[in-house]
């Protein structure tokens, strides 16, 4: 079963980052488009409750963990909402795998993990990938939306090791939701997101394409996470990296995202060999 959700993530998560893009480019405001996404696919999440043991935690540091990851994660998705409106869907999808090497440099810096050569060999294997789509004619090209999608992949790894293990004690959609809507709760109230704003977007912008995002981003978390329940990280991994080739593809079809296309099928490859090390 577990291939299955892997299937069913990699599907999921190339439709998400396209129609993402899709949706930024009618979207008036960054700061309302990223709590309404947020607000319908934490709802679609949560439909899926019934499907799963329902638990919750009677230690209070879980929730104030999670709480913690959520102010995080709220910032890294209201960062990204900007990043994915400034570069192509592809491009995006080879920066979101830095946060593996931000993770692997946490877990040496601060957990006092083993010093592994085949991790630091993929690390930097996902290091020069990302070179490899910017360098041009003799430099790096980088722009605020690179620098800012490099910040929000930290912003997003802080959050994931304050969120180690969390979901275990929930009900793994109900866990899902929260790390939806929580954020989208953060991000309204810092900028002051009212609700006619709300409405406005969803009207004024590509409906579908705003729906489809919503669905597909609150389902792909709960298979991804179903995934690693029910299988082996070492073999898990690999095949959700396969989400960077899928989106170079895709966004060769249907976006026109033809810049240095053979570049980003060189980088995206070299991401699936890094996972595969880094998890092997």
């Amino acid at each position: 079963m577990w291939f299955f959700y892997v299937f069913l993530y990699i599907v999921l998560a190339v439709i998400f980052t396209q129609s993402y893009k899709i949706v930024t480019k009618t979207s008036k405001s960054d700061g309302t488009l990223t709590v309404l996404l947020q607000f319908i696919a934490g709802i679609c999440a949560m439909a899926f409750s019934p499907f799963f043991k329902f638990i919750f935690p009677t230690d209070w540091k879980v929730y104030a963990l999670l709480g913690v990851a959520c102010v995080f994660y709220a910032i890294s998705d209201r960062v990204n909402t900007t990043v994915r409106s400034g570069l192509e869907a592809s491009t995006f999808s080879i920066i979101k795998q830095l946060s593996t090497v931000f993770m692997i440099v946490a877990g040496l810096l601060f957990f006092k993990e083993e010093f592994v050569w085949k991790k630091i060999i993929g690390a930097i294997l996902i290091i020069f990938s990302n070179i490899l789509v910017f360098y041009q004619k003799g430099k790096a090209k980088f722009n605020k939306y690179v620098l800012l999608g490099i910040l929000s992949n930290i912003v997003f790894s802080v959050a994931l090791f304050l969120d180690v293990n969390i979901s275990d004690n929930f009900n793994l959609a109900f866990y899902v939701a929260l790390t939806l809507l929580l954020p989208a709760l953060f991000i309204a109230t810092i900028e002051r997101v009212k609700l006619s704003s709300i409405k406005n977007e969803f009207v004024n912008g590509n409906k579908k394409a705003i729906l489809i995002t919503s669905l597909s981003w609150g389902t792909m978390i709960v298979v991804q996470l179903r995934a690693y329940q029910l299988g082996d990280v070492t073999s898990v991994s690999p095949l959700c990296a396969l989400t960077v080739i899928g989106n170079v593809i895709v966004g060769y079809l249907f976006l026109n995202e033809r810049n240095n296309l053979l570049k980003k099928l060189i980088a995206a490859i070299f991401i699936i060999v890094s996972v595969l090390l880094i998890k092997g």
